[in-house]
């Protein structure tokens, strides 16, 4: 096959509008026998095949086992007249920093080119229980560092909005083949944004979940809680429907719900917008945000009061949020990846070495110091929630920036001092324990996709997908396809 040229379209046939429909939609189609899950399979390998050179989303192929999972779940079907679960037949990637036994999983990067886990993060082994089929890995920047998505072993992959973008991270991979229909769903983390910031660059959904929601194993911090695994999807439906699958309660992980995944089930019903009480926070605390953006929020609440939902600007009081991140992820970086510095920090980017780095540098007092600034926090969030319902609020400071930057050191005028800096829209949020879901919203004048972020009381993840799927009705922008995919009719 000649791989595409990174600036040609992809001419895709009327058949292949089943990669682009939404995963519930698909799920119905499977049920009623009117495609069979190795029909489906052959279609998204193909789009696969002739779509992902351009983009470099999916990095490691895995078409013999999702041969075979999807014969099961097409045997199982005939044989017993039901689905073999919730999620039967759909394709989905993985993450390339979750493990998955017998296939090369590379964190990305160079350390571990060659590793092959002997087993299945429980994310993963969820997904497969449900009866969905791996296709394959998805990019994700070295270790999960940073949201842009590159890495030495495999390269960067490409916002499919314009190629000449980066498509976010560090759940890139995931949020580009989504879009571009190489999968029906994919899974991500998230610490600082990794799950949100991806979903806003690429025009997709993305929960980040209150910790514990999905529970996360195996894991060297199994107390920690910064860092949690979540659902993408192209529609708010679609992440409910994953959620389903991956959350509840595991012995092995001592901060999961014991709230059984089942509550999350689709269909959702759109929250009511009328009355539904709305804080909105185009800037989250005086962040600098490019005007495009700030923009993008005021509009979404604009519309949102007039369908009657009561719109403030309110926030809850951000003091310590920073500082308090900051240092915990330095700690648990240091914590996680420490002796590997010790071993091969010639091997690792600058970014990742400064942060171990500076989780040496801490002392006690600083975590302690850390710890009570989050815990006030989450006490003045909490109180806040019990006026509000929702605070909507930008998911990324800027839209989509050219592939070839690293990382954003200036918005809107000022100057950023470190590499996650420009994240901390998200990474505010993080601290507090809330769930926030990332929803595609506008687009910049060139086209660029830009998403709100909407946040909701801790533990309220259902309530939290209602209201998105009352903004996704609302807003709409979640059905633009990216250009580059043209439709031969």
């Amino acid at each position: 096959m000649t791989e595409p040229h990174p600036g040609d379209p992809v001419d895709l046939r009327p058949s292949d509008s089943l990669c682009d429909s939404p995963a519930v939609e698909l799920l119905g189609l499977l049920r009623r026998g009117e495609v069979s899950a190795r029909e489906l399979l052959a279609l998204h390998l193909d789009r696969i095949e002739r779509v992902n050179p351009a983009v470099n989303a999916v990095v490691t192929l895995t078409p013999e086992r999702a041969e075979a999972m999807a014969r099961r779940a097409d045997e199982h079907l005939a044989s017993t007249g039901t689905l073999l679960g919730s999620l039967h037949g759909l394709p989905v990637a993985h993450k390339d920093l979750a493990l998955v036994a017998g296939v090369r999983t590379t964190f990305g990067s160079p350390i571990f080119a060659d590793h092959v886990p002997q087993v299945d993060q429980l994310i993963v082994s969820r997904l497969h229980q449900a009866g969905a089929v791996m296709v394959g890995k998805t990019n994700t920047p070295e270790f999960g560092a940073g949201s842009q998505t590159f890495n030495p072993v495999f390269g960067a992959t490409r916002n499919p909005y314009d190629l000449d973008r980066t498509c976010g991270g560090s759940s890139g991979g995931a949020a580009v083949a989504l879009r571009c229909g190489l999968v029906a769903l994919a899974d991500g983390s998230d610490m600082g944004g990794s799950l949100r910031n991806p979903a806003s660059f690429c025009n997709v959904v993305g929960l980040r979940p209150s910790p514990g929601r999905v529970p996360v194993v195996p894991t060297g911090y199994p107390w920690g809680s910064l860092a949690v695994e979540g659902p993408m999807g192209r529609t708010v439906d679609d992440v409910a429907l994953q959620l389903a699958a991956i959350a509840g309660w595991d012995p092995r992980a001592p901060l999961s719900v014991g709230e059984p995944g089942s509550v999350f089930a689709p269909p959702l019903v759109p929250a009511e917008l009328a009355g539904l009480r709305v804080a909105v926070s185009p800037h989250l605390g005086g962040l600098p945000v490019d005007p495009v953006v700030v923009a993008a929020v005021e509009a979404a609440a604009e519309l949102a009061a007039a369908e009657g939902a009561v719109v403030e600007l309110a926030e809850p009081d951000w003091t310590g949020a920073d500082e308090a991140f900051e240092t915990l992820r330095a700690f648990q970086f240091e914590m996680g990846y420490g002796a590997l510095y010790d071993r091969h920090a010639d091997q690792m980017k600058p970014t990742v070495r400064w942060n171990i780095e500076a989780g040496r540098a801490l002392r006690g007092t600083d975590i302690g110091r850390a710890e009570r600034l989050r815990g006030q926090l989450y006490e003045r969030v909490a109180a806040f929630f019990t006026r509000y319902d929702v605070l909507v609020a930008c998911t990324t400071q800027v839209p989509p920036f050219p592939i070839e930057q690293e990382y954003v050191e200036e918005i809107d005028g000022t100057v950023l001092g470190s590499y996650i800096e420009w994240m901390r829209s998200c990474s505010r949020v993080t601290v507090t324990g809330c769930p926030a879901l990332s929803l595609p919203a506008a687009f910049t004048t060139g086209g660029l996709p830009i998403g709100i972020q909407l946040i909701g009381p801790y533990r309220q993840e259902r309530r939290l997908l209602e209201i998105g799927a009352a903004f996704e009705r609302l807003l709409g922008a979640g059905r633009r396809r990216p250009p580059m995919l043209t439709l031969r009719l």
